[in-house]
């Protein structure tokens, strides 16, 4: 991995005083001060950062740190398969009943507890359950298999997504034959895709909800949602106002977060990609560390 460009002051200067803030009371006092030293330090070690967050009742950018630039985004990238599935199911191509037979595809073991069941057959609905829920690999590539790669890509060009892109399924090897990575994209589009899906403007109404729904069961909260406080198993609902939406992305050297996260005060979308040099626990967590550092300072915004 090359050395990188440092996150640019002028993003800096534009994210903290350049732009008019948003009007409310939480926004003024926010500075962010935590998250950019987290993220400056990770790019002087050598990792690539990108990040975007957006004001949701304003439409202000309130934070920007290289979001045009393309990285890996391992699971993040099913994102767009959901949006394909929901809009074939609402569609009529595709039944969300149709069951598909694990025995069929081939086998991968790198996430998810399909894998795990006892049941040997699940239908499409389930399927998206268990994919954007817990991450689950072989579910993601049945979604695919029916799918196909070609609907995912048309969908991403409909969508205005140029710079984002579903390259492969999971496998438990990648050869030299193989895509290099799942999926690639950018900050910038992300935290654009999840804002349009909570504001029903991804594809329908009807296929943004069904995408919403599907990833407000997910259950990795522990990177930027690990300052949220919220119950990995049930967070629908949540007691104290918050509407929370989101998807990672976990690999060798890739973690990536993007989603939705309101309250009382405020409502932000995000999305916080980093590509590291994955040598040892402490680079890792400290990648962790960055993204936690973010998830403080958006409650401190929105709540």
């Amino acid at each position: 991995m090359g050395t990188p460009e440092p996150l640019r002051s002028s993003e800096k200067t534009q994210s903290r005083g350049g732009r008019r803030r948003p009007r409310r009371a939480a926004a003024a006092r926010r500075s962010f001060s935590a998250t950019w030293k987290a993220l400056d330090e990770l790019a002087a070690s050598g990792a690539r950062v990108s990040i975007r967050v957006d004001d949701l009742d304003t439409g202000d950018t309130v934070i920007v740190g290289d979001d045009h630039e393309t990285l890996p985004v391992a699971g993040l990238g099913i994102v767009p398969l959901l949006i394909e599935t929901a809009a074939a199911f609402e569609e009529g191509r595709l039944d969300p009943l149709e069951i598909i037979d694990r025995e069929q595809l081939p086998a991968v073991a790198v996430s998810g507890i399909w894998q795990h069941l006892k049941a040997p057959a699940l239908p499409l609905a389930d399927l998206a359950v268990l994919a954007s829920g817990a991450g689950d690999a072989l579910a993601a590539n049945a979604l695919l298999g029916r799918v196909g790669l070609d609907a995912v890509r048309s969908r991403l060009e409909a969508l205005g997504l140029d710079e984002t892109a579903l390259l492969d399924g999971f496998r438990n090897e990648r050869g030299p034959d193989d895509a290099p990575h799942v999926a690639l994209g950018t900050a910038r589009e992300f935290a654009a895709l999840f804002s349009s899906l909570v504001n029903a403007q991804a594809v329908s109404p009807a296929v943004s909800a069904q995408v919403s729904e599907w990833l407000s069961l997910n259950v990795d909260l522990t990177l930027v949602a690990s300052a949220t406080g919220l119950d990995p198993f049930a967070h629908e609902e949540d007691a104290h106002g918050l509407l929370f939406v989101n998807k990672t992305g976990r690999g060798d050297g890739i973690r990536a977060e993007a989603g939705v996260l309101a309250g009382p005060r405020a409502g932000v979308s995000y999305a916080l990609l980093v590509a590291f040099d994955d040598l040892s626990i402490a680079h890792r967590l400290r990648v962790h560390d960055a993204f936690r550092t973010l998830g403080v300072e958006l409650m401190e915004y929105v709540y």
